[in-house]
């Protein structure tokens, strides 16, 4: 019997037509030349290529190194070119010339699919946001008094968002003082000087964590000046897409106050390496938790789906944590409080503008169970419940340990949806 072809995939393939996410590869004969992929089962279209040999008007777009013109095309283009890639792959007509342009996965290099423009990260699990207030504030409430009010977030660096597979190195950063050191010398004659705190250590992360994030993709751009509302959400991102945000809570608890997030955040943000379209996404939309605080009319999704008032946000995305193979969490997405739409409202409610190429996250997704927890940080209590791996115990991330998110929501006809998986593995600091 003849070998299966790559466009004949089992009708229940996580990657199969209902998919299609999009990324940017190179194979080894031509290592250079970056060219954007489809991912179809285990392998990977050359869409530039499939566009070329089929007469596509959309040939500029899929032959670019990079998908952000793609992306800038705005939500039609996007609606067609995905019809298109559908038809190409399932339709007979078009498989002599499509067959030839499937490369397998194991053969080509993925590259991070987009150039960044600006990245955002928000912190919009109440579960999470109220265990790390329990962890740090025992003795006050769990969450701030303006949680509830609004999403919040705050700017990341959009130079260090690598692709999934890259090594993460253990970074290097000041670190809290410890209790009994000597104060720093200060000149006891000049009364008007301020007195300095003892000196910081300076070295290592100790505590280095992941944090499992859900992330969105800005495809078409806004004007100055102009908040998008609810409803502009699936005008304005293109895709879906894993995120790792990896966070050095030593450093991050020494510098966050009084201007929050870092340095402590800012040496490294994986995501992975294919964008799922908000289209494949349609079968995982949900509605988000009740809400039990009035929201101010620009945030408010109470009327979602009444004559298209407002986007309904929630997506049904069921997420593994695992650290060197072993899984660790079960993150479940559909437990946000604040969803992606309302973030994006909040993000640009001032008059700032979006870029194709924008990238927010959602911030660490825990759920209710101590098993959901999205981090090292609320999954051993910061450090007092070390966590028990077949390699021995963790309470924060060592040096060889690698970190993967995988996650799956329902779609079309029982069929499920995968979404690109995130790798790093931790490597040691460099002096």
């Amino acid at each position: 019997m003849p070998p299966l072809s790559p466009l004949d995939l089992a009708h229940d393939d996580p990657y199969g037509p209902h998919n299609l996410p999009y990324g940017v590869f190179t194979t080894p004969d031509a290592p250079d030349l970056r060219r954007i992929g489809v991912r179809y089962g285990d392998h990977v279209l050359d869409a530039g290529a499939a566009a070329a040999a089929v007469g596509s008007p959309h040939i500029a777009l899929l032959g670019h190194p990079t998908l952000n013109p793609l992306m800038a095309a705005g939500r039609p283009v996007w609606q067609a070119v995905r019809e298109e890639l559908r038809t190409w792959l399932t339709e007979s007509a078009h498989r002599s010339a499509i067959e030839p342009l499937l490369h397998p996965l194991t053969t080509v290099v993925l590259h991070l699919p987009f150039e960044v423009a600006d990245y955002v990260d928000f912190y919009a699990s109440e579960h999470h946001a109220s265990n790390v207030g329990r962890i740090f504030r025992p003795d006050g409430g769990p969450l701030t008094p303006n949680w509830k009010h609004m999403p919040i977030g705050y700017h990341g660096r959009a130079g260090t968002v690598v692709v999934s597979d890259t090594p993460v190195v253990r970074p290097r950063g000041q670190l809290r003082p410890p209790a009994g050191q000597p104060t720093s010398d200060q000149p006891t004659s000049d009364q008007s000087a301020p007195a300095h705190s003892a000196l910081p250590l300076f070295g290592p992360t100790r505590r280095l964590d992941f944090e499992a994030e859900v992330a969105f993709v800005v495809g078409a751009p806004s004007p100055f000046n102009t908040p998008v509302p609810l409803s502009g959400f699936h005008d304005h991102v293109f895709g879906v897409c894993l995120l790792n945000d990896w966070s050095a809570r030593d450093i991050q608890s020494w510098e966050y106050r009084p201007l929050g997030p870092f340095l402590g955040k800012s040496f490294a943000t994986s995501v992975a390496a294919w964008i799922t379209p908000l289209d494949a996404l349609a079968a995982a939309r949900t509605a988000p938790p009740t809400r039990d605080v009035p929201l101010l009319p620009y945030l408010d999704d109470s009327a979602a789906d009444t004559a298209g008032a407002a986007e309904p946000g929630g997506l049904d995305l069921r997420i593994e944590v695992a650290i060197n193979g072993h899984p660790v969490s079960h993150p479940p997405f559909a437990a946000m409080y604040w969803t992606a739409a309302q973030q994006l409202a909040h993000m640009t409610v001032n008059g700032a503008s979006l870029r194709t190429g924008d990238l927010f996250a959602s911030g660490t997704v825990s759920g209710p169970e101590p098993h959901q927890r999205g981090c090292l940080l609320e999954l051993t209590w910061s450090g007092r419940d070390p966590l028990r791996l077949p390699d021995g115990e963790r309470t924060f991330l060592e040096d060889g340990d690698e970190v993967t998110l995988t996650a799956w929501a329902p779609g079309p006809g029982n069929n499920r949806v995968a979404l690109g998986e995130v790798t790093g593995c931790v490597v040691p600091s460099t002096p």
